[in-house]
């Protein structure tokens, strides 16, 4: 195989986006700094330095990727979002494409879009018991799943699988609320927020009521107002699906508590609360070392590690006795999962410190 022009920056910018498909990256990070353009990529959640492009052409690789991506290319001071057409690098996938104003120079985020469907809830490799409280809850006509951990922790991953498997089941009208639309999937409404022209969470999802949804999927709840949205709708005989920021499946209610004044209306509509994780997965190929497969990682792909609490006339006395606090996932904890998956030497001790602290 011939090596790829690196002479230009057309050739540059084409050959990083096949490199980062062929690992499996989520995102490119071009960022300038004193000796050139750092270039990154974030795979399995954490970034790994991939090299450096010369000063001379940096500046021409950051104007290809602002052109292709229909941006004003002499502007460098105000962020900017766009997207990239496959076909006009050669891509799998759509890209998504976010500038911003660094001291050092320009950065730019390129989102690579690399699965064309989403993964099945079979496909996710959650926990059996984890898997099947969420089609129990996907198959009930109403009530809240509440998705939380932190950023990267595969929340949006799960609710794309719980959309296609609502998909599957058929004769529901689902609406999604996003910020942004990461796939469209036919015969569902998605919806972008969009800040900058007003459409915000719970404006979206006040005027969404009123076209008519069995299922309201809202990409988080940031503030006050969604939580409330949110929790009516679940009372009013709607499903919701949504995300919060939270460290456990208890501080899920704890935030609810201070976000929505009708306890007795959160106690009522949330019926099902997962807390997930993902683990990076020592690479096959070089045993955990590092080589070019995983960009001399030792990690390749991820598994994740979720638990729940399903709320059920027990839970709801407990927490109607203001003990949210108390509140105790069902199974395994995370941490004696993440053990199972060193014993096994899936991953490495580190990965668990990384992931749990120590």
């Amino acid at each position: 195989m011939d090596s790829p022009d690196t002479s230009n920056a057309p050739a540059v910018v084409a050959d990083l986006i096949a490199r980062a498909e062929q690992v499996g990256a989520s995102d490119i990070h071009l960022q300038m700094t004193g000796d050139g353009l750092a270039v990154a990529f974030r795979l399995n959640g954490l970034l790994a330095p991939v090299e450096t492009v010369a000063k001379p052409l940096a500046e021409q690789v950051l104007g290809r990727v602002k052109y292709l991506a229909k941006l004003q290319t002499w502007q460098d001071s105000t962020p900017q979002d766009g997207r990239i057409a496959k076909e006009e690098v050669g891509a799998r996938h759509d890209l998504r494409v976010a500038t911003y104003p660094t001291v050092t120079g320009e950065k730019i985020v390129i989102r690579l879009f690399t699965q064309a469907d989403p993964p099945s809830l079979a496909e996710l490799n959650l926990p059996q018991p984890a898997r099947n409280e969420l089609e129990k809850f996907l198959r009930q006509p109403s009530g809240m799943l509440l998705l939380t951990g932190p950023a990267g922790s595969g929340k949006t991953t799960t609710i794309y699988s719980c959309l296609k498997f609502l998909q599957e089941l058929g004769d529901r009208h689902v609406i999604t609320v996003e910020d942004p639309v990461e796939q469209v999937l036919p015969g569902i409404m998605q919806t972008d927020v969009n800040e900058a022209k007003g459409l915000t969470y719970p404006k979206a999802a006040r005027h969404l009521l009123r076209q008519d949804p069995q299922v309201l999927v809202l990409g988080e709840i940031r503030d006050d107002e969604t939580a409330q949205i949110a929790v009516r709708t679940a009372l009013t005989g709607h499903q919701v699906i949504t995300t919060l920021h939270a460290g456990s499946v208890g501080a899920v209610f704890e935030r609810l508590r201070v976000m929505v004044p009708d306890w007795s209306a959160v106690v009522s509509s949330v019926a099902l609360v997962l807390n997930q994780r993902l683990v990076r997965t020592c690479c096959e190929s070089c045993a955990g070392k590092g080589c070019d497969s995983c960009l001399q990682t030792g990690f390749r792909g991820r598994r994740p590690i979720a638990e729940w609490t399903s709320v059920n006339d027990e839970t709801r006395d407990l927490l109607g006795n203001g003990g949210s606090g108390t509140v105790k996932p069902s199974g395994q904890n995370l941490r004696e999962q993440a053990l199972a998956l060193l014993e096994k030497k899936f991953t490495t001790e580190g990965e668990i410190h990384r992931i749990l602290g120590a």
